[in-house]
């Protein structure tokens, strides 16, 4: 397992690297020598049996957590047991200035790295909202999903290199690993492009590394081979930790991986001299001396070299098993589960200490016993501040029903049934209170006596509001939303060009004016994209800023949300929005929900350029807005009509910190524009619709390809009698905050939706916006309609589309006998 000789020379060489301990030992005598000698030794033995108790307080928060869980105190846990030797020596080496994109099992990582106290795991715990007892999520995350702040309330990025940094941890399998190439490449991107080394509070010259952890199981996902083929083409210092125990759940390793072992199977990946790849390294998980002595030469070569490495944690335990759903007796054998409990870590550990002779078993009992004090006390403080304003809620309910007068004798007896009910509660919910006394609302109906009951019931739905509800997108200052509209400025020189041209002129102005932002994808860098938008532009700003990719939507996604975490401002193109199904589980689950589940503490600013609509064929014509609107809330969705209205959405967009989807038209790049005299200064308003046409008889809303169908529809009806109000909305999310379709409506009093989703799609969420949310069905003179595409997918060339999207003798028949009714 290594010397005693051995760890002596392990913090000899840099455990900690800054420590001065052996500065200029060479000139000191026999004597200080030896006093140096015990310095060391001492220093030595403190550090090894501080990490020991640290493992030792994890195991003892994972086996308390489980108590709770079975309690009912807390609703479900999965813990990090077994996993504590191997992250309290990955944490020697977690710097300043480092990321972490990790899942739910490196608890004893963020109590290492001081990220998070064992108060605060029992907070998420038990999902307290109150940011001062969980400032991780807020008590929006199951346990162990750690978070440090990345932005203030104002949205202003914080100096992330001179501290610690944990993106908020994701449950999902392997959901971490895209966004973990996003964070380490970065650090290449700082290192190698001059004009952003002036950002010396977001980076130090490229020199952190992302430490990208995962369970063994796991890298049968997707998201783990495309990430580790993506880090092995990009040499970025990303340093992978997989935890081997053996299982997914109940599922041996030899169901999940290749030859049963990750590292083994990953061979054609190692890095050789002349080759890109990665460096591959073994360890057992039990072995702290080992694992000290190769993270620090491993990781030390990442951080200068840029080369990204897998660790092979084996042999590490899981002693309760999955999770708190239930017992890994089930699936493992008794020799499975003797072994487990032979070659524990913290057992191997604890044998390891006093074989060296670090300290005796009274000693380590003593720091045991200390652990296990500090676990529970901090178990029962998270407890008691959880339940404080809970039970103050009761009281105060309770007592406002006490008073209630002046009703009668049977209502009496119910809201006294109900409140001793709820005082009976020892550990109730806010939900408990909230029911009580909607109960108490409803048993005594529309009285004035219940104007305090009433008012306490809405002061907590509002609460609530606050604690559940808030945060999808940013709140403070940087807000996308409070970006004021300034008009395109044209005059009589303005040229007229085809649409790439104007976003290509676009594009140039902006990466001359902001040093942050940068555009990546397939076929963006040499050729300049598909449609030419970025077409010259990399050999004036430079391969660093706008490149290539690789065929691999997912990782696309995740390089850029890894660099919007780090403050860059990234556009990322998915090349057709049929392909963004590649990408939607990393854009759903990671940073959709990312300002949600960390109540507004971190954001990744990410832009994603795609395009879509009508073309030609199945899969290029994709129009999958309804999946899109289900899927992507806390994004910004922008579906501009032509290319100037792109631009200035652009514009909008980075002015503010909120994620969005752009979808430029498919069939519009070569449409004629005007240019913009201010193409870098206009900026349009999200969630404000523009009325293109005016009109007196029919309101039809669009947006996107399908507007230049509407609009050739509405012509052919102007001429036999009939005025249609043309509105663009712009944006689908948001949508129309204004009630400007609302206005338009009461003008005409008939309204028509139009898209090319799926039936039930886009149309279906406009026409809930519209009729149910701004109460547009007062305001009809007629059922309203909708008009979409079919069922299927488009049909492949011309009259594929004209079947299978909406057409404008659709449009007018449809129109024509609205206006019969």
């Amino acid at each position: 397992m290594g010397s005693l000789f051995f760890n002596n020379r392990y913090l000899r060489n840099g455990c900690c690297p800054d420590n001065p301990i052996f500065a200029g030992m060479e000139n000191l005598s026999s004597n200080e020598l030896m006093a140096h000698e015990k310095v060391t030794f001492d220093n030595f033995r403190n550090e090894v049996l501080k990490d020991y108790r640290m493992a030792f307080e994890s195991r003892e928060a994972s086996l308390l957590g489980r108590k709770e869980v079975l309690t009912g105190k807390a609703k479900f846990g999965i813990f990090g047991d077994g996993k504590e030797v191997p992250q309290v020596a990955l944490s020697k080496f977690f710097r300043p200035g480092d990321f972490y994109a990790g899942y739910y099992r490196d608890q004893t990582l963020a109590f290492a790295t001081g990220i998070a106290t064992v108060e605060e795991f029992f907070s998420q715990l038990y999902a307290d909202p109150d940011m001062q007892n969980d400032p991780h999520s807020a008590g929006r995350q199951m346990n162990s999903h750690f978070a440090t702040a990345f932005i203030n309330e104002d949205g202003d990025f914080l100096n992330l290199t001179d501290k610690k940094n944990f993106t908020a941890g994701l449950a999902p399998t392997a959901a971490q690993m895209p966004r973990g190439l996003g964070l380490a490449y970065a650090s290449k991107v700082f290192r190698e492009v001059e004009v952003l080394k002036q950002f010396s509070n977001l980076s130090d010259n490229g020199n952190e590394v992302c430490f990208c952890t995962i369970g063994d199981a796991s890298t049968s996902e997707g998201q783990f081979w495309e990430t580790v083929n993506a880090a092995g083409v990009l040499q970025v210092p990303l340093a992978i930790f997989v935890w081997d125990d053996g299982y997914g759940i109940s599922v041996p390793k030899k169901f999940q991986t290749t030859k049963g072992s990750i590292s083994e199977v990953l061979k054609g990946f190692q890095k050789s001299p002349g080759t890109n790849g990665i460096d591959i390294y073994k360890v057992k998980g039990w072995d702290y001396a080992g694992m000290c002595e190769l993270f620090e030469a491993a990781i030390h070569k990442i951080r200068m070299t840029h080369t990204p490495a897998l660790f092979h944690i084996e042999e590490v335990t899981q002693p309760q098993g999955h999770s708190t759903s239930g017992s890994h007796e089930r699936y493992k054998s008794p020799e499975r589960l003797e072994w487990e409990r032979n070659w524990d870590g913290i057992k191997m550990m604890k044998e390891w200490i006093i074989d060296n002779a670090l300290a005796s078993e009274e000693e380590l009992e003593e720091i045991e016993s200390t652990a296990k004090e500090f676990v529970r006390q901090s178990k029962i403080s998270a407890w008691e501040k959880y339940q404080l304003p809970l039970k103050q809620q009761v009281n105060k309910t309770v007592d406002l029903i006490s008073q209630l007068s002046g009703i009668s004798s049977e209502q009496e007896e119910e809201l006294r049934a109900l409140s001793s009910e709820l005082s009976a509660n020892k550990e109730p919910n806010r939900k408990d209170v909230l029911q009580a006394l909607h109960q108490s609302i409803v048993i005594v109906g529309d009285n004035k006596v219940l104007a305090s009951i009433n008012k306490y019931y809405k002061e907590l739905l509002d609460e609530s509001k606050i604690l559940y509800n808030s945060h999808l997108y940013h709140q403070g200052k940087s807000s996308s939303l409070l970006v004021e509209e300034i008009l395109p400025e044209f005059d009589e020189h303005s040229p007229v060009i085809n649409g790439y041209e104007i976003l290509n002129r676009y594009f140039d102005e902006l990466f001359s004016a902001n040093p942050k932002v940068l555009a990546f994808g397939e076929d963006v860098g040499k050729i300049g994209d598909v449609n030419q938008g970025f077409a010259g532009l990399q050999a004036k700003h430079g391969s660093g800023r706008i490149f290539d990719t690789g065929i691999r939507e997912m990782t696309i996604i995740g390089q850029g949300i890894g660099l919007a975490f780090r403050g860059l401002r990234p556009i990322a193109e998915i090349q057709y929005l049929d392909y963004l199904l590649y990408a939607i589980q990393t854009l759903s689950d990671d940073l959709a929900s990312l300002q949600y589940r960390t109540a507004g503490r971190q954001t990744a600013p990410l832009i994603v350029r795609t395009r879509g609509h009508r073309l030609e064929g199945i899969w290029h014509s994709g129009s999958p807005m309804g999946m899109i609107l289900g899927s992507l809330r806390g994004l910004h969705v922008c579906v501009p009509r032509n290319m100037v209205q792109a631009a200035g959405m652009y514009n909008t967009l980075l002015q503010g910190i909120d994620p969005a989807l752009v979808i430029e038209c498919l069939n519009g790049y070569r449409l004629k524009e005007k240019l913009p005299n201010n193409i870098l200064g206009y900026r349009v308003p999200l969630g404000v619709p523009e009325i293109i046409r005016e009109g007196e008889d029919m309101t039809i809303v669009s947006y996107g390809s399908t507007l230049r169908i509407v609009q050739e529809a509405a012509v052919v009806l102007e001429k036999i009698g009939i005025s249609c109000e043309v509105v663009d909305v712009q944006t689908l999310l948001p949508f129309d905050i204004h009630h400007k379709i609302l206005d338009s409506l009461k003008k005409t009093n008939r309204i028509l939706f139009v898209d090319e989703d799926v039936p039930g799609g886009a149309t279906a969420y406009m026409f809930n916006k519209v009729m149910e949310e701004q109460g547009g069905y007062r305001w009809l003179d007629v059922a309203p309609r909708t008009i979409t595409g079919e069922a299927h997918r488009p049909a492949y060339a011309s009259d594929g589309d004209y079947f299978s999207k909406p057409n404008a003798e659709e449009i007018i028949d449809v129109i024509r006998g609205m206006m019969k009714e």
